[in-house]
């Protein structure tokens, strides 16, 4: 049986240093650079990368390979959108409107961004024993039926599952209404849409072919910066460290987490309510992190039901033993849920910390001492937020005619 990994703590002679400058990013990456060396002299180091992003148009961000051709129709089932993203390995895709007319423009196309996060945050309101239609009120012992380990195998067997149409859950949609950028905003703005504002992700639109052109991730800003590694001015900020950059940002007196014998359900229910994109998974003895459970994880419940069928209830230990079990069988490596907890220490620099990010395609970190104690957590918006600030006034009025998002919004 495959067991929880251990703590591991980066170590910096192991990031290694990047040297290919013939990707995408590293070629944006040198792009700043010139823009860098161009700036006066009496600009300080903030400033001087401020101007530099905002001289950069979205448009120039390399295209990521899953924005495009992955479009999602309005009348699909929750279960073949499930099928559709699970087959591409994507965990959102744009939902297009299927009642809207050809020469209908971006924002009349487009209903929003479905996510396996959102399809979960709507199942999960149905297994609510108070609603008529969850499973769970069919049952004597609700809680207990909800946990029990072939409860996924007979929801996604069941025809609320089938039948449900992507259309009919765009209350968990990310954008509602459509927020997104043109080509021509620029790198400042879409940096602090992604750290300040706490957007995951963003969709850059094409005007004239009224449909997304690309979708830029928080992820996918590490990735870019990752490759940037060795030019002056990412050597010049990277070299900090996250004592002197004021990080972590959240103390571990303020980490929501889960015990390891709890429900695999309430570390989802949390993400949910709380609007989190993670949470550890704490040994009640030691109260030591033993794992890490992401949102992105929500998909092994509904693509491989079948695992968890043995186990009498489906613990966060029992769904992290299962799922690993599950992609050791498959051969599959490259899963961030393999990684376990990855941790740093406060003398790590913010150059350690994405290289780290980047190697292991994880979205946080936690800060132990050097007892393995729990410190804080670092996420990529924390990163990202030190890399830019927003001027006085830099907005304007580019929310406007944007409405406040519904009270059951993605986690």
């Amino acid at each position: 049986m495959a067991s929880v990994p251990e703590i591991k703590i980066a170590r910096s002679e192991s990031l290694g240093h990047r040297s290919d400058v013939s990707s995408p990013e590293a070629k944006l990456g040198m792009r700043v650079e010139d823009l860098w060396d161009e700036q006066k002299p009496q600009l300080s180091a903030d400033e001087k990368l401020n101007a530099c992003f905002e001289s950069i148009p979205v448009s120039a961000f390399p295209l990521s390979s899953h924005s495009q051709d992955i479009e999602i129709r309005s009348d699909t089932s929750l279960a073949e959108a499930v099928e559709t993203l699970s087959k591409r390995k994507v965990l959102s895709a744009p939902v297009v409107d299927v009642d809207a007319p050809e020469d209908a423009s971006w924002i009349d196309r487009y209903i929003g961004i479905v996510e396996f996060p959102g399809i979960v945050v709507w199942l999960l309101h149905q297994l609510d024993p108070t609603s008529p239609r969850s499973p769970a009120a069919a049952g004597s012992n609700g809680t207990s039926h909800v946990t029990s380990g072939n409860f996924f195998e007979v929801l996604t067997s069941s025809e609320l599952y089938k039948n449900t149409k992507v259309g009919d859950i765009s209350g968990t949609f990310r954008w509602a209404p459509f927020l997104a950028l043109q080509k021509d905003n620029s790198f400042l703005t879409m940096l602090l849409l992604l750290s300040k504002y706490k957007m995951k992700s963003i969709p850059v639109v094409d005007l004239g072919a009224a449909k997304i052109e690309n979708i830029i991730t928080q992820s996918g800003v590490i990735h870019m910066l990752a490759e940037c590694a060795g030019l002056h001015w990412f050597e010049d900020w990277g070299v900090k460290t996250l004592s002197e950059v004021g990080l972590p940002i959240m103390s571990k007196d303020h980490i929501i987490k889960i015990y390891e014998d709890e429900p695999v359900l309430e570390a989802f229910k949390l993400m949910r309510r709380k609007r989190i994109g993670g949470i550890p998974v704490i040994e009640r003895e030691t109260e030591k992190p033993v794992g890490n459970i992401s949102i992105r994880d929500v998909h092994f419940l509904l693509t491989a039901p079948e695992i968890y069928h043995d186990y009498r209830s489906i613990t966060a230990k029992n769904f992290l033993v299962a799922v690993r079990e599950h992609l050791e069988k498959r051969g599959d490596t490259s899963a961030p849920i393999l990684s376990g907890v990855i941790a740093c220490t406060k003398n790590h620099t913010l150059k350690e910390l994405i290289l780290m990010l980047d190697a292991e395609k994880i979205h946080r970190l936690y800060v132990v001492d050097d007892a393995g104690n729990l410190e804080g957590l670092i996420t990529l918006r924390d990163i990202i937020s030190r890399l830019v600030y927003e001027p006085p006034g830099y907005f304007g009025d580019f929310f406007d005619g944007f409405i406040h998002l519904p009270e059951n919004y993605r986690v």
